[in-house]
């Protein structure tokens, strides 16, 4: 009886302790991500279509850089709302360019493929891997993905979120446009 009591009570004192503990956690990691990518970062390669890729190439342009994983739940999960904005911005000086973090490249390359069947062209959005030879980028290592920045017209990142994309987010990159 005891043993329940002391296992419900010491259940009762950690619950209220996770919240925070978890929300310290996430502006941690934000300044992390935002610490990583400053002045006007470098993102080469080559998309999944083939094509050549040079960040630089969309300064006069806000770009929503986003690394990403086919293993990370939040960043499947956030992908119906990026094609959303990305064809809602469609003729406005926006881009969007997602980094896949995937160790093997016939992980993403399934996926794609599910994507090329069920999602309509004009919400698709230019896809690079970082594994790819030649891929070449400064915003250095994620620690926590989704890792998101919005690079401004002059292509300086302006802003940076590790994890989820908060809502204002989206609100930011109107502002910039």
């Amino acid at each position: 009886m005891y043993r329940i009591a002391n296992l419900a009570l010491a259940l009762l004192l950690t619950l209220p302790a996770a919240p925070r503990a978890q929300a310290q956690t996430q502006p941690q990691a934000a300044r992390a991500v935002a610490s990583v990518a400053t002045g006007q970062p470098r993102l080469i390669g080559q998309t999944f279509e083939g094509r050549p890729f040079d960040l630089a190439g969309l300064r006069g342009k806000v770009v929503l850089v986003v690394f990403w994983s086919t293993t990370c739940a939040v960043c499947r999960d956030k992908m119906g709302e990026l094609r959303a904005n990305y064809e809602g911005w469609r003729g406005q000086p926006f881009e969007m360019v997602l980094v896949n973090q995937d160790r093997r490249l016939q992980d993403v390359q399934a996926y794609e493929q599910i994507l090329a069947l069920t999602v309509p062209r004009a919400q698709r959005f230019p896809q690079l891997w970082s594994g790819q030879p030649g891929h070449v980028d400064s915003f250095g290592a994620q620690a926590v993905l989704p890792a998101t920045y919005i690079i401004n017209k002059s292509g300086t990142v302006e802003k940076a979120y590790a994890g989820r994309i908060p809502p204002e987010a989206w609100d930011d990159i109107a502002d910039l446009l």
